[in-house]
């Protein structure tokens, strides 16, 4: 009980200033926590979120985490509005998009739909609005929580951007990218050695990934283990022999290690992932 207690008064301090939207769902989750002790009273969604904020404020983490059930998996937006969003016919998106929730202001699938559309003709503020009606209407969804942390990141919001990628990993455990974007993030901070973990959670899930490999030699080479950052771009290359931002990172080690570049300057030029 004081855990929740703890979690439900930092997420006011963490949460409410930056969406305010989302703090009602918040608060159905925890507070029945808080008032009744020793009783099974959340749902799977209630549980993964608020886990997702008791483990934020902590920084802890089950590596084995199962995700609630998606409410997305259950819910239905509009077919056509949904096929001009997969062709990325953006305004017919948003024209049809809006008509539903016209139709049905309840659809929080369809405002997340209707804030990616947004997002995707680079109308921010609206993509936003929408994200924050679809979580406080209970939309519980990693790519819901996914972008709307890659939103906050670009807006240099980078704290609450992880905070809201790790609710991302806590419902998508086994998707390659929240764990891939929390690491950028962890990355950006300077926080390498969970930056790392991240990284290589997102390959177990998917080594295909040319771009984390990448970025986990850059995380290696900001740790100072100019070694392993070796092997991962060599490895890398081995694979790909087109993959240029490996090719530049090798050139850039050779030269700092040969004393033509001094390190600050080589880590400000390492070739991130995109």
């Amino acid at each position: 009980d004081a855990s929740a207690s703890r979690a439900f008064s930092i997420w006011d301090v963490i949460t409410c200033t930056d969406l305010p939207h989302s703090c009602s769902i918040i608060r159905v989750c925890v507070s029945p926590l808080c008032a009744r002790k020793n009783q099974a009273l959340f749902t799977n969604r209630g549980l993964a979120l608020f886990l997702a904020v008791f483990l934020a404020v902590t920084n802890q983490r089950p590596i084995a985490a199962h995700a609630s059930n998606s409410d997305a998996d259950q819910a239905v937006c509009d077919p056509l509005a949904d096929y001009y969003l997969g062709m990325e016919d953006y305004p017919d998106a948003i024209r049809r998009h809006r008509e539903v929730i016209q139709r049905d202001p309840g659809n929080a699938l369809a405002h997340y739909h209707l804030g990616f559309a947004y997002g995707a003709i680079g109308d921010h503020h609206d993509e936003l609005d929408q994200y924050q009606k679809a979580i406080a209407l209970g939309l519980n969804d990693w790519q819901l929580f996914l972008n709307l942390g890659l939103l906050y990141a670009d807006d240099g919001r980078v704290g609450s951007a992880v905070d809201l990628m790790r609710l991302a990993t806590l419902l998508g455990p086994y998707r390659p990218e929240t764990h891939f974007n929390l690491g950028l993030l962890d990355e950006r901070l300077g926080l390498y050695q969970p930056a790392e973990q991240e990284m290589l959670l997102s390959l177990r899930l998917d080594p295909d990934q040319l771009d984390a490999r990448n970025q986990l030699g850059v995380i290696y080479a900001e740790e100072g283990n100019y070694r392993r950052a070796r092997e991962e771009w060599t490895d890398l290359l081995t694979a790909d022999p087109q993959y240029s931002p490996a090719h530049a990172n090798l050139e850039l080690l050779r030269g700092l290690e040969q004393g033509r570049l001094k390190r600050t300057k080589e880590l400000s030029g390492l070739s991130h992932s995109q």
